[in-house]
């Protein structure tokens, strides 16, 4: 029985997405601005919060992060607030278009240059490539979901998680960007 137990929990975390402590995978993406950005090389040394989606549908729950992120990481605090948290953070949301998407990837930019908002669009990076590498060295569990990676000074991951937005989901991103690297 032992055993068994030992087998299915072995199964169930090498299943599990990239572990913390993890040096998040090389990734060259463009972005809306066609500026070429390689993670985590051009990460400058500062926190990251990293957000992947690779299908329709993790798109479309990727969507439920935009303005959460934001208003929490991007906007300039409230010079009235009792709490002021001004984040030096880099945010990056990419798409990432492999296979037969790849042959969309142009047509696709130029539509969603026009539909994001401009103080948006140094964030949004377009990766066009395989999947493979990324899939097994975060360890996807899914096509169908969003998948969100902080990563500290060093390109390390401190956090995952992945799915819709929640508050909770949320807090923790905020929990793992430890208060100390707020400006």
């Amino acid at each position: 029985m032992k055993y068994i137990i030992t087998l299915l929990a072995i199964a169930y975390f090498s299943n599990a997405s990239a572990q913390v402590g993890d040096v998040f995978p090389q990734m060259e993406g463009e972005s809306l601005l066609y500026d070429t950005i390689n993670i985590p090389t051009d990460l400058n040394g500062k926190y990251s919060l990293i957000a992947l989606a690779f299908s329709k549908k993790s798109e479309e729950d990727l969507g439920s992060w935009f303005n959460p992120m934001y208003n929490q990481f991007l906007t300039e605090p409230d010079p009235n607030a009792f709490f002021k948290f001004e984040y030096d953070l880099n945010l990056y949301i990419i798409p990432m278009f492999t296979g037969a998407k790849r042959a969309a990837y142009k047509s696709t930019m130029k539509k969603v240059q026009k539909t994001v908002a401009p103080e948006l669009q140094p964030y949004v990076l377009f990766y066009k490539g395989t999947l493979k590498q990324y899939k097994k060295s975060l360890k996807f569990d899914g096509n169908d979901v969003p998948y969100f990676y902080v990563l500290d000074a060093d390109g390390k991951i401190v956090y995952n998680t992945s799915g819709k937005y929640t508050r909770n989901k949320m807090q923790e991103i905020i929990d793992a960007v430890d208060p100390a690297m707020k400006k």
